[in-house]
């Protein structure tokens, strides 16, 4: 099973659009991520997610970690 931990950025872009998310890319190496309640998830495009981040965002999203690694695979 992938861990949380160590995520790639992408990797986690990829699963949020999965989920049903849009991409838009915002300032810099950020990207804004708007989900299918509305909200807007904003992650850095390059590197690993830190874990704290990812939590959060996992929330905002409406998305279970159990959901979310499955969006991974």
């Amino acid at each position: 099973m992938t861990s949380l931990k160590n995520l790639k950025a992408a990797d986690a872009i990829k699963a949020f659009e999965k989920a049903g998310g849009i991409i838009r890319y915002g300032k810099g190496d950020h990207v804004n991520i708007k989900m299918p309640n509305g909200r807007i998830i904003t992650l850095r495009s390059t590197g690993e997610v830190k874990l704290g981040l990812l939590i959060d965002s996992l929330r905002e999203a409406g998305l279970t970690k159990k959901q979310f690694l499955e969006l991974l695979k």
